[in-house]
Parts: C-alpha cells; sequence; structure tokens
C-alpha cells in the first residue's frame, strides 16, 4: 500500500513541490494508463453504445461559462461546507464505483481511507470489494454512503440498510437508472466480460423496482435516504412526495441509457423542482476544480466524482486519492478567488452564464495537456 501524503490547509501545491509526483491532474491520468491492462483502462473510459450520454456530460459543464466579480477580498478563501453533520474539505463525494479492486489491491477501503484522510465523502458501491464491514472498519471516520443494486426482495434491501446502519454509513442510496444493463460496446467487440458480470445475479430484482421500495426504506428506517439516477424533474417530485432526504442527479456517466442530457443540463430543473425540500448530489465528467464550483452554483450541494478517483487510485493507490482531491482543492480555492468569492455560501447560480464550449468533448476533453494517441484511447 502507498503511504498517504502529508494533507493540511499549508501543504504546498505550487509548482516546485519536487517531492509530490503528481503537480497536474492530468498526470495521474497518464501513470494509470501505464498501470492498466485495455481491459480495465476501457472500464474507466468506455460509456454505452455510441458514448454519446459521456460526452454530453462533457459538454454540459463546458457551455458553462463564469460572471466573476472583482475588487473584493479574496485574502482567504476556503472551500469547504458541512454535510450530514461534518466538515468537509470540499463539497465532493467520490460516487460509486463498482471492482474498484481492479485498480487498487485494497479496492474500495483505500479510497475510504483517502477521503477520511482528506475529508471529503465517499459513497461505496455494492459490488465493490472489500464490500460493506470491511470498508467500515478500514475507514471507521471517514464520511461514508452505501449505494445498493437490488439483487433480491424487500426482505434483502432492508438487511442490507440494517447492516449500513449497523456500520455507521451515513446515508443510504438506491441506484435506479440500471433497470437494464447497457451495451458496453468496448468489452463487446472484444468479446470481454468482467468476471464480477460473470458472477452477477438476481438482475430481476433491479428490474422490477418501483417506489414502493423507496417507500418501505422510508417507512422502516431512519437512515437518509438518496435516490441515484434521477433525470427529469417528474421523478424529482415523485421523490420528495416519498421523502427521500437527498437526490442524486446521475446517468451513470453516460454508461446506461445512451444520448441522454448531460447531467448539468439535467441539475437546473431538479433544483427548481425540489425547491430546497431535499439536498442534490450530481456527477457525470466532474473532474477540475471548475467543474465542481459551477455544479454548487448552479444548485447542488455535494458533487461525485468518478472516473478521476479511478485514475487517480490506479495512478497511485489511496496516496493518490490523497493527493488527487488536494490539487481539486488547489484549483476549487484558485477559482472562487478568482469569482470574487470567499466560500462556496458566496456563489449561485448569478456566477453562471451560458457559452458555447470550445474543446470537442470526450472523456479527456478537460484534460488539454493528456495526449491520448500514444494510449489507444
Amino acid at each position: 500500500m502507498n503511504e498517504a501524503p502529508r494533507i493540511g490547509p499549508e501543504r504546498n501545491v505550487e509548482l516546485g513541490a519536487s517531492d509530490e509526483p503528481f503537480q497536474n491532474l492530468h498526470e495521474f491520468i497518464r501513470k494509470a494508463r501505464s498501470n492498466l491492462n485495455q481491459n480495465a483502462w476501457d472500464y474507466i473510459v468506455g460509456a454505452a453504445e455510441t458514448e454519446t450520454t459521456m460526452r454530453r456530460n462533457r459538454m454540459a459543464l463546458d457551455e458553462i461559462a463564469f460572471r466573476p466579480r472583482v475588487l473584493r477580498d479574496v485574502r482567504k478563501v476556503v472551500g469547504s461546507v458541512e454535510q450530514f453533520g461534518r466538515k468537509l474539505r470540499l463539497p465532493v463525494v467520490l460516487a460509486p464505483v463498482g471492482a474498484l479492486e481492479i485498480f487498487d489491491p485494497d479496492g474500495a477501503a483505500s479510497v475510504a481511507r483517502a477521503c477520511g484522510t482528506f475529508g471529503a465523502a465517499h459513497m461505496l458501491s455494492s459490488v465493490s470489494e472489500p464490500g460493506l464491514e470491511k470498508t467500515a472498519e478500514a475507514a471507521p471516520d471517514a464520511l461514508r454512503l452505501y449505494q445498493l443494486y437490488v439483487r433480491g426482495d424487500d426482505a434483502f434491501v432492508a438487511d442490507v440498510v440494517s447492516r449500513a446502519e449497523k456500520n455507521a454509513y451515513a446515508a443510504f442510496c438506491l441506484t435506479v437508472d440500471t433497470a437494464h444493463y447497457s451495451r458496453r460496446e468496448r468489452d463487446i467487440a472484444k468479446r470481454y466480460v468482467r468476471e464480477s458480470r460473470l458472477r452477477a445475479t438476481g438482475g430481476d430484482y433491479q428490474k422490477g423496482l418501483e417506489w414502493r421500495t423507496v417507500k418501505m426504506i422510508k417507512d422502516k428506517f431512519k437512515i437518509p435516504l438518496i435516490i441515484k439516477g434521477i433525470a427529469t424533474a417528474e421523478d424529482g417530485q415523485i421523490a420528495i412526495d416519498h421523502g427521500v432526504d437527498w437526490i442524486y442527479v446521475s446517468n451513470h456517466g453516460g454508461r446506461q441509457l445512451d444520448h441522454g442530457r448531460g447531467a448539468m443540463h439535467v441539475l437546473p430543473e431538479i433544483v427548481d423542482a425540489v425547491k430546497g425540500r431535499a439536498k442534490i448530489m450530481v456527477d457525470g465528467g466532474v473532474c477540475r476544480g471548475t467543474d465542481i464550483v459551477k455544479a454548487i452554483a448552479a444548485g447542488a450541494d455535494l458533487v461525485g466524482i468518478g472516473r478521476l478517483q479511478c485514475w487517480a487510485l490506479a495512478a497511485a493507490g489511496e496516496a493518490g486519492v490523497a493527493r488527487m482531491l488536494e490539487l481539486l482543492e488547489d484549483e476549487v480555492v484558485r477559482c472562487l478567488g478568482l469569482l470574487g468569492a470567499t466560500s462556496f455560501a458566496e456563489v449561485d447560480k448569478s456566477c453562471l452564464h451560458a457559452a458555447t464550449a470550445t474543446n470537442a468533448p470526450s472523456v479527456f476533453s478537460a484534460f488539454p495537456l493528456f495526449d491520448h494517441e500514444p494510449y489507444h484511447y
């Protein structure tokens, strides 16, 4: 296991901190590519069918420009927020990713420990090792959330919720945009099936998932409930009617329904529908500090990071994830300061303006210094 780096507000992230191998976020991608075989690489960078939804995620972010204010005292800028009764150094949750053990032997335990060390939230996927209990044991002090793919009846779901409560997860999440497993054509073209897919059973339970399961959880349990995969105001309203605590705007990173909308194009209508009656998470193409600021200014309360956590984990394990968060914090603080804000409390949609994207959207378009051509994109 890699030793976690020294973390703290005083830490030098400037160019010239020669003891750090990673000075820019794109360097994680380059190192991850050299460490991974083609199957693992395609699992990170790929999406469903034509990969249109994935590209729209990035386009939706790039079509937002900033409206900065000037002549404000920004000598002291902080990127911290409070959620789930905890102070977080960034409004970031490392999103649930299945099979994190592909990228590091300790899998989700490494990510959860890095989140605890840094001060970010971690959402554990139910299909990521070492599982619910062992991840909790590995990072008991981290802000941990648990995400479930339903693979059984109500008794199965209730048992998992109970285990999450027992192991001090701060919230429970149902993913609802995977009724059918999508066509991941990078894998199909290679005739490759991940081992975890071969072991998967109970898919019909996910296909049959309805709002009655949401009601059952809210009726029986006190743990805050998150619904992940909301993509319309109509479903956002139904979630509110069921007492859902958090609405998670997501299209699974473009890995499920092809030709969906970019997540940041969906977010405004969810914010309008919710009207403050629940909190909101969003993910989808988020991989820079400016992306985080845009999402919070647009009305989100927490921002999910998916692929970037995988690249950092594959590049340098637990220490890589902590360093990635540190670099994101540096980008966030600089962005807030240049907007004339000293904290996230001072940014809202008045800081944003519709614009034309300047780059062709891709999974790498936020990283112009990463030349993907030699890496068999």
